[in-house]
């Protein structure tokens, strides 16, 4: 169960080598011998050594084999070289466990690094371990069964989101300037609005993805990062795009700063059926839209393009995954699984799957389709504005997955109704900080276009950026 919650704002920016610096400024004084990457890299420990005991974002630690390659690293070598990161634990590094926040079995040391993790090495980021995710990354918050939960560091009481929630909260207290995130229902996008961050969950595609992941018979996983500063995200995607390609889709290129064109954006405040948006949220939501119609761009309010069915089939896929996982994870993940050990979420989404095995050829096919219903939308439209989540972040307790399984399966579909929508169509969304909630903890919306246009929604958010500086927890 969750402990009573700690009520407090913590952060560890301060005076070392790590500063108040994003990837982008770290990385330039880098190249520029002001700060070396073990000056980098140690501060970046001391920071999350600092932090862990309250916020509970690591779940692996690889502290000194990150110092042997900031002692190696040639700066200039790579943009990022010297910058330290963590790569969240469901995606394999060589030598460390692969947990995947789940406490039933006891991960091997993967033998090499993914393709997520190689490509970020080949950017020169330094990983200093393994980053804390929901069990399976299933819950939009990551809280446990047993043990601790990760907690917020604008509000130590509150949720930080899920799955990426250990990369968000080291990102959002200073601890790191970027890290590893990666979405299957909003998981780069719901911590990043949780925290304050942003977040771009890439088209389908266009990131080097691990090889279990690339073969999901929807492809709705896509990888990325949590970041502090709309530059760092392009940067990142930049170099991306440098270490593959997907000649499938348009190149993003070097985005620097807003583009010159003029968007006409479809607003969305509630999603299907009766799952209504807290009016804290659409608050925010209209806040933005009328300052992006200040800034010359053409937003409309309309009804969510998603059908009734769209919910449900995309709870049976995820009740899918769920059901595999449990079923072959003696043989998939360790010999020592017990799915007996699993939190009632897991086990309550693996019966969901069993029951909904009839219907998968349809709703396989639905969830399908869902990319060419986006196509058509997104032809009169140049991008959506929605929010992140429905409700404001959470307090712990609220998602604690030892409750029974329908309690927290219906908070989750009404707190997370408008990012798992992008994961089926494969279109790319970002979430930007661009309001706070009586509590003072930050308000995600989020952007979304059609497939291959990370472009226009990176210029959009520098627009905003500049429009309205995004809130700093250390200014507060």
């Amino acid at each position: 169960m969750t402990q009573t919650p700690i009520r407090t704002r913590v952060h560890a920016f301060g005076d070392d080598a790590l500063g108040e610096h994003d990837a982008v400024g770290l990385a330039e004084e880098i190249r520029a011998g002001r700060i070396s990457p073990l000056e980098a890299v140690d501060a970046a420990i001391a920071r999350i050594e600092r932090l862990q005991p309250v916020l509970n974002g690591l779940a692996c630690a690889d502290f000194e084999r990150a110092r042997e390659q900031a002692r190696a690293a040639k700066p200039g070598e790579r943009f990022f070289t010297g910058v330290p990161t963590l790569v969240k634990d469901n995606s394999d590094v060589e030598g460390l466990p692969t947990q995947q926040g789940c406490t039933a079995y006891v991960a091997r040391p993967a033998v090499s690094d993914g393709d997520f993790a190689a490509m970020l090495r080949g950017q020169g980021l330094v990983n200093l371990g393994k980053s804390q995710l929901s069990e399976f990354g299933f819950s939009a918050s990551a809280e446990f069964a047993v043990g601790d939960p990760v907690r917020n560091p604008w509000h130590t009481g509150h949720s930080s989101g899920a799955s990426s929630a250990g990369a968000a909260v080291f990102v959002a207290s200073g601890a790191l300037p970027l890290a590893h995130a990666n979405d299957g229902g909003g998981s780069i996008r719901i911590p990043a609005g949780c925290n304050g961050l942003v977040g771009l969950k890439p088209s389908r595609g266009r990131v080097p993805q691990d090889k279990a992941l690339r073969e999901m018979p929807v492809r709705i996983v896509a990888d990325g990062v949590v970041t502090r500063s709309v530059r760092d995200t392009a940067a990142f995607l930049r170099e991306s795009e440098k270490h593959y390609r997907n000649l499938s889709l348009p190149p993003i290129g070097d985005v620097t700063g807003p583009g010159r064109k003029r968007l006409r954006i479809a607003m969305v405040i509630d999603s299907v059926g009766d799952l209504h948006t807290d009016p804290q949220v659409a608050d925010t939501v209209r806040d933005t839209a009328a300052l992006l119609e200040s800034l010359g761009h053409h937003v409309e309010q309309v009804d969510a393009p998603v059908p009734e069915s769209f919910v449900e089939d995309f709870l049976s896929y995820w009740s899918l995954l769920a059901t595999y996982l449990l079923t072959t994870g003696k043989r998939t993940l360790d010999p020592s699984f017990d799915r007996r050990l699993t939190d009632n979420l897991s086990r309550g989404l693996a019966r969901h799957g069993l029951r909904k095995t009839y219907r998968l050829p349809k709703t396989l096919g639905r969830l399908a389709l869902s990319k060419y219903v986006s196509a058509r939308f997104f032809r009169q439209y140049d991008a959506a504005l929605t929010p992140v989540l429905a409700l404001p972040t959470p307090e712990l307790g609220w998602l604690d997955p030892s409750q029974p399984y329908e309690v927290v399966i219906d908070r989750l579909i009404h707190l997370a109704n408008f990012t798992p929508l992008q994961n089926a169509t494969g279109d790319p969304g970002i979430s930007l900080p661009m309001g706070a909630d009586s509590d003072g903890l930050p308000i995600g919306v989020q952007i979304t276009s059609s497939q291959g246009h990370e472009a226009r929604l990176l210029e959009v958010a520098y627009e905003l950026e500049a429009a309205r500086p995004f809130r700093r927890i250390q200014d507060l």
